[in-house]
Order: structure tokens, then sequence, then C-alpha cells
């Protein structure tokens, strides 16, 4: 069993619900995204989305759009992710998914890039604007490799659309708690239950809630129905305001530990 699938079988087994946590690579810099990455572990991420940074993002709301370009101004490359993805694994087995978009993978070369993706340790890779009616190519070569891919469902997705989802995924289905771009929310969107039902009506596999989570409270309510919480922007807000904080790492850390606390308690 792969790292990710193994991750949520022990899960299950305690009857706890995962947390996955999103932090943009390279902000500000990929020695500082290697060392949060080290304190998430420590702090008790379950799994690690680590976003490839892009300078044409169609998902990301701002926060994360200013962390990308903090990245790659300070000069973060598809390679230079994958290459500190490398460096980490010597240090931590957390399960990490590469979250990106289309146009930097094609560019390094599909088959290139997922071979050099499970060399170095990568899990999975949650490919946003690349639909599952034009990635099949691609998902057979992450098969071949082992490597995990993971797609949306959204609140508008129909259920055979949903359904053709589920037969392609593999890791987890990432659940869009709500339409329009990432970000922080004083509210979680209605009907979020009912949604992550009907996923399961035709996965069991394990269902991650995103979008709009940045409490603790809101983590709490998710996980009376979701098999992990998934929290980026909160976190990814925090590392730009700790930016030259010779504190940042543990500060960030500090605050996912509060947001992971509510899911302790339920063990």
């Amino acid at each position: 069993m792969m790292r990710i699938g193994q991750r949520f079988e022990d899960l299950r087994k305690v009857g706890r619900t995962g947390f996955v946590a999103y932090i943009t690579a390279g902000d500000p810099d990929l020695n500082t995204t290697h060392q949060v990455v080290l304190e998430l572990d420590r702090q008790g991420v379950d799994v690690l989305e680590l976003g490839v940074p892009f300078s044409d993002p169609l998902a990301d709301g701002p926060v994360i759009q200013e962390a990308s370009q903090r990245a790659l101004a300070a000069g973060a490359t598809l390679e230079g992710v994958l290459s500190m993805v490398a460096d980490v694994r010597t240090e931590t087995e957390i399960p990490i998914v590469l979250f990106t978009y289309y146009n930097p993978i094609h560019r390094y070369g599909v088959a290139r890039f997922v071979k050099r993706a499970a060399d170095v340790g990568v899990d999975g890779v949650l490919m946003l604007d690349l639909p599952p009616e034009e990635g099949s190519d691609y998902k057979a070569q992450m098969d071949v490799h082992g490597l995990d891919t993971i797609f949306l469902v959204t609140p508008t997705t129909r259920d055979d659309r949903m359904k053709l989802i589920a037969s392609h995924t593999r890791g987890f289905v990432y659940y869009v708690s709500r339409t329009g771009v990432t970000g922080e929310r004083d509210s979680l969107a209605d009907e979020i239950q009912n949604k992550v039902s009907a996923i399961c009506r035709y996965t069991d596999m394990p269902v991650a809630v995103g979008f709009g989570i940045s409490t603790p409270e809101h983590v709490s309510e998710i996980a009376r129905y979701a098999d992990a919480v998934v929290v980026g922007s909160a976190i990814v807000r925090r590392i730009g305001e700790y930016q030259g904080d010779a504190g940042l790492v543990s500060k960030v850390g500090a605050f996912v530990g509060s947001l992971i606390g509510p899911l302790r308690e339920g063990v």
C-alpha cells in the first residue's frame, strides 16, 4: 500500500479524521519550505499538499497567488521543487501530493515529470486544470509509476461526472466545498455534508474537504462527516506575514497545531 493509502488506513483504524496542509513550495524560499515541511510533520499533519508555483493560476485566491509570485521571484522552479522533495524524503515519510497546473508539467515533459516525481518520493499529484477526460495518458503513466491521481469534485459537479471522477481518482477525492477561488472564509458553505455523502455513493476512497477552512471550529465541523480536512490559504497567509522572522517555522507550526488540536481530541 502506498503512503497516502496507508495513512488513511491508519486513520480509519483509530477513528480519526485526517489533516491535509497546503503550502506553496519556494515561499519565501525552498530551504524554508524544507524546514516548514518537517515542522508540519512534527505537528501531526497527515498529508502535505505542496504547491508548484505558477504564474497564471485559475483556482488560487490572492493569498496563494501572492505566495506563488514570491516563490517565482526567489527562483523556484519545478525541478527545484522536485529536488527539494528528494532532500525532504531523507528526513520524513509524510505523504506528499504535488498541487500543480498542467502547463509546468507539459513544459517539463509529462513522462519525465512522472518518473522524476516517483524517483524523489512524491506520492500523488493533484492537477488543477486537467480533467479526467483529457488525462488518460497522464493517468496511465502515473499508474505505472505507482503515483496517486487526485481529482476535484465541486459543488456543481453532476452525479454522472462525479462517478467518472471517482473512477479516475486514487489516493483520495478532493471536494472543493464552494465555488470560486481558494481563500479563508468566515463561515462554511451549506450542503457540504450532503455532497460528501453523494461522493461516497460512487467510491470507497477517502474524501477530503477543502477551500475556505481556516479555524479550529471549521475543522471540527468538517471532521463530523469527511475523512480529511484541507487547510491552505490560512497557513500560506501566515508564511507571508512571518517573512523575515526568525521564528517563521515555529510560528507556522504552532498555528497548524492549533488547527489539528480538535482532531486529536476526538481520538
